[in-house]
């Protein structure tokens, strides 16, 4: 049976409570609700709306405060094709690169100091010009597999302009002797120097060790002159 509401003797209403009836098989609820009660239930959906409207922005900075995914890998880059005949081509690449810089001291020494050599034991600038063209002669001939060329001789007493042009004239003739070397010759055997046999293989690195040497020599000879070698004068 259901509980009434009183009235008090001020004839003032009490606010009504919700209120439960009970009876012996089951518990009913009494809609009707009090301010209170409505009060409370205003503040709980005010609060769920709240939330509801905060759910973005959470979703936002959890997003912006999560690991990043890591960076796709690059694409891979093919590999350049490898170079055919590398062996030859390096060496008509140094022998280009050489002759540059030798014909560029001759040309740069000056003629009165052709002669100087830094001790009475060791080769005179115009010796060395002279060696380094009849070197170039047979090498390069026996390297390329050509006949070398018959010159009229110049020696180390002949002038500036005859020992540069002898030498000039020599390094062209590498150049064409060696336009051909592949390395598929490397291991033909030859005579080089005296009844000993060699391997072409074996010319190529003796030539490669004999223009080194004699740029090393000709770069000391113009420093103690006061001049700059050509391979230093690209670093300035």
């Amino acid at each position: 049976m259901a509980t009434a509401n009183v009235a008090p003797i001020d004839g003032r209403r009490e606010p009504l409570r919700e209120e439960y009836v009970w009876t012996p098989d089951r518990r009913t609820h009494n809609f009707e609700s009090s301010p209170t009660r409505v009060c409370t239930m205003s503040m709980r959906n005010l609060a769920a709306t709240l939330a509801l409207a905060a759910l973005p922005q959470l979703a936002a900075a959890q997003s912006t405060n999560a690991t990043p995914a890591p960076a796709a890998a690059p694409a891979a880059t093919a590999a350049p094709a490898p170079v055919a005949n590398p062996v030859s081509t390096a060496f008509r690449a140094d022998a280009a690169s050489v002759g540059k810089n030798l014909t560029a001291a001759a040309d740069d020494m000056p003629a009165d100091r052709y002669g100087f050599k830094p001790t009475p034991a060791q080769m005179s600038f115009a010796d060395i010009m002279v060696h380094l063209a009849q070197g170039n002669d047979l090498l390069c001939s026996k390297i390329g597999g050509v006949a070398a060329p018959t010159r009229t001789k110049v020696d180390a007493k002949a002038t500036k302009e005859a020992l540069v042009a002898r030498l000039k004239e020599t390094f062209a003739f590498c150049d064409q002797a060696l336009a051909s070397l592949d390395d598929s010759k490397l291991g033909d055997q030859m005579q080089l120097f005296g009844p000993k046999m060699r391997t072409r293989a074996e010319a190529v690195i003796i030539t490669t060790g004999d223009w080194a040497d004699h740029y090393s020599q000709v770069a000391i000879y113009m420093r103690l002159n006061n001049l700059l070698p050509p391979t230093a004068k690209k670093a300035m």
